[in-house]
């Protein structure tokens, strides 16, 4: 069998994480193959590119990725500017993914189906941590191929497995048979897609920063189209959590977007609907019916669902995994983020030895480390993937040697796939300071109402 130390990492997804654990093997030494499935870097971000972060520019970029560019005579963006979606990647990942030294490692509509050891299924013990990975891809050419590695790191984040609209973590009653009736989780509403928007009645389901920009955004539609009829539905008694410390709010940008929004409430131009739980969702001709637990309904053409992300698990079934049966991150992370007793500000830094599954040489960095939980920091995906680079260069001391500079009020991603969606009232003023100065709506990391960007996007 090949030995492993000829062959490359995998690194699966091109996002800001993703590319960064590829610069990091670089200056260790190590040679990537990072699988895309989409049509170039940042792919999933590109779902967003309408949203503006929360986070300067300081605070979006990877510092192994930054001596890439920067040798290559790349000019940076100001580095207290804030960048929408759509920046972040013409001005950052776009010209990395160019890079010589990135290009020609990097396989866009290239999606991984399935991670295993070659020759073995997961039941198989004996020479296992010395058996090199398959990854088995599927090419935009139609063709599936079987890619064999030294190690995988798996920065895909969760962007394309959002949550259902149901309760109890399932779809509700006929949610799939309304799918022509359900948006993108982060649409534009106010340009590419506003026409499906326009004048009719939209339903907003969540409480997270994706949700607050939908609605905003909508509003601006109402302006030249007052027929459009906005809802809002969140299964909590109130809202307070949205509208966040308002114009008292550690982050202006942050602060702003939820005072404007109540303001939107109070003033009567979005409907708000609390304690509303989905049962079920009937098409009814060119709209559908939503009825609530306790029985209400709601009559509507369209609806967003801001609900969060999970991960994919299912073409890591054939890897041994030890994950948190909350949150589903590795087990050693997911008490340090479970969104019931963290905040983004609250979560330490942590790198290959809390990442560590059975599985040697396999991990889940980025979003997809946190599983369920909406804190991650595209900060600490950075430091996650130094990291990780260090370990599978055998460089332990420089593993374990973690640290995380964040400014005082820290660099958290939301809900678009990268979620802070704590209750700043529920939050310490001394946490509150640190917590979710990332991109607002759903991605990086990525990103409903993102923070940082999403963290992966294959």
């Amino acid at each position: 069998m090949e030995s492993t130390h000829s062959l490359p990492v995998a690194v699966i997804g091109a996002g800001p994480v993703g590319l960064a654990a590829a610069a990091h093997l670089l200056e260790n030494g190590l040679e990537p193959l990072i699988f895309e499935a989409g049509e170039s870097a940042g792919a999933a971000i590109e779902q967003w590119r309408h949203i503006r972060l929360f986070s300067p520019w300081r605070y979006n970029t990877d510092p192994a990725s930054l001596r890439l560019l920067e040798a290559s005579g790349w000019q940076p963006p100001r580095p207290t500017a804030v960048p929408h979606g759509g920046e972040l990647i013409d001005r950052y990942l776009t010209p990395l993914a160019a890079l010589p030294a990135i290009s020609a490692r990097l396989r866009t509509g290239a999606r991984v189906t399935a991670v295993t050891r070659a020759g073995m299924d997961k039941t198989h013990t004996r020479n296992r941590d010395t058996t090199p990975f398959t990854v088995r891809v599927e090419h935009r050419n139609g063709e599936t191929r079987d890619h064999t590695v030294a190690a995988v790191i798996d920065a895909s984040g969760t962007w394309s497995t959002r949550n259902p609209l149901g309760t109890s973590g399932l779809p509700a009653l006929g949610e799939d048979a309304a799918a022509d009736r359900i948006s993108a989780p982060l649409p534009d509403v106010t340009g590419r897609d506003r026409v499906a928007f326009a004048g009719r009645r939209v339903l907003v389901v969540g409480a997270g920063h994706s949700a607050a920009n939908t609605l905003i955004n909508l509003a601006d539609v109402t302006k030249e189209d007052p027929a459009t009829r906005i809802l809002w539905a969140v299964r909590g008694a109130s809202a307070e959590k949205v509208y966040g410390g308002g114009d008292a709010d550690g982050l202006p940008a942050r602060g702003q977007l939820g005072s404007r929004l109540r303001r939107l409430v109070e003033g009567g131009r979005i409907e708000l609907y609390t304690g509303f739980g989905i049962a079920s969702l009937t098409p009814t001709g060119s709209g559908v019916s939503i009825e609530a637990l306790d029985g209400r309904t709601l009559e509507v053409d369209i609806v967003v669902p801001c609900t969060g992300f999970r991960p994919d698990l299912g073409m890591l079934r054939e890897l041994r995994l030890d994950l948190d049966p909350a949150v589903e991150a590795p087990v050693r992370l997911g008490p340090l983020i479970d969104p019931e007793f963290h905040s983004c500000g609250t979560v330490p830094p942590h790198g290959a030895s809390v990442l560590a599954h059975p599985e040697k040489d396999f991990y889940l960095v980025g979003m997809k480390s946190y599983g369920r939980a909406p804190t991650f920091l595209l900060a600490t995906g950075y430091e996650q993937v130094r990291s990780v680079a260090a370990a599978l260069a055998g460089d332990r001391q420089a593993a374990n040697t973690v640290h995380l500079e964040l400014p005082e009020t820290g660099v958290c991603s939301t809900d678009a796939g990268t979620s802070c969606d704590i209750p700043a009232a529920a939050t310490p003023a001394s946490e509150q300071a640190r917590c979710c100065a990332t991109p607002e709506p759903v991605l990086i990391g990525f990103p409903t109402g993102l923070a940082h960007g999403r963290s992966g996007s294959n």
